[in-house]
C-alpha cells in the first residue's frame, strides 16, 4: 500500500480524484506532497485500450499554493488492458502521465478572465482531478494498440489470427463474378465412374 500524505477526500465525496486542499490555506509557496493508490471509479481511456474500472491508479502529486490557485503537478500511473486494433488478441500494459494544471481560486483574476473550461477551479476547498486525467491519458495512449508491431493481422477471408495460421496460409480466390456463373452452372463430371468418357463413340449407353 503506498504511503498517504496531504490532506484526502470527506466520505461524502465519491470520486477518488477529488482532493482537499484546505491545509494550503491560500497562503502562496505552502505545498502538500500526495502519494496514494486509488480505485479507478470508472473505465478511463480509448475504445481499444484503456485503465479498467476498479484497477488500481497510483497518484504521486505535489499540490502548491501559488497567488491565483492551486498548482498540481505529479504522475498518474495505471495498468491498462484492451485488444489488438489488428487482430483483436486481448494485450496488457501500463500507463503514466505527467500533469501540470492550475485550479483557480475563487475571485482570482485567473478565474475572472478565463473560460469555464480553460483552466480548474477551486470549489468549496477541493479540486477535482477526473478530466484533466481523463484527457492526459486519452492524449497519452495509442489510438491502435498492437499485440507486436509486425502483427500480421487477420486472415480476410477466414479470420484466423495469421501469427497463429501455417506459414503458406491463403485462399484460392475467385473472380466474384465469375463465382455466380459456377453457382448457376454447376461443373458437370466429365467421366462416368467406370473412367469411360460417355461423349466418346461405344461408351457405355
Amino acid at each position: 500500500m503506498a504511503a498517504k500524505s496531504g490532506h484526502r477526500r470527506r466520505s461524502d465525496w465519491h470520486s477518488p480524484f477529488v482532493i482537499d486542499v484546505s491545509r494550503l490555506g491560500r497562503r502562496a509557496g505552502s505545498m502538500v506532497e500526495l502519494t496514494e493508490t486509488v480505485t479507478a471509479p470508472a473505465r478511463i481511456g480509448i475504445a481499444l485500450l484503456g485503465i479498467a474500472k476498479g484497477a488500481p491508479v497510483e497518484l504521486d502529486l505535489r499540490l502548491e499554493s501559488v497567488s491565483e490557485g492551486v498548482l498540481v503537478t505529479g504522475t498518474v500511473a495505471a495498468p491498462t488492458t484492451g485488444e489488438c486494433a489488428r487482430c483483436l488478441t486481448p494485450i496488457t500494459g501500463d500507463v503514466e502521465i505527467h500533469l501540470t494544471e492550475l485550479f483557480a481560486y475563487p475571485d482570482s483574476a485567473t478565474e475572472a478572465t478565463t473560460e469555464e473550461d480553460e483552466v480548474g477551479h477551486v470549489v468549496d476547498d477541493t479540486i477535482d482531478l477526473e478530466q484533466p486525467i481523463i484527457d492526459a491519458i486519452g492524449l497519452e495512449l495509442p489510438f491502435s494498440p498492437v499485440c507486436e508491431d509486425d502483427c500480421p493481422g487477420l486472415c480476410p477471408q477466414c479470420g484466423v489470427r495469421l501469427a497463429d495460421a501455417e506459414p503458406d496460409h491463403q485462399h484460392d480466390l475467385i473472380d466474384p463474378r465469375w463465382a455466380k456463373l459456377a453457382a448457376v452452372f454447376p461443373s458437370k463430371p466429365t467421366s462416368e465412374p467406370n473412367g469411360e468418357d460417355p461423349a466418346k463413340p461405344g461408351g457405355p449407353a
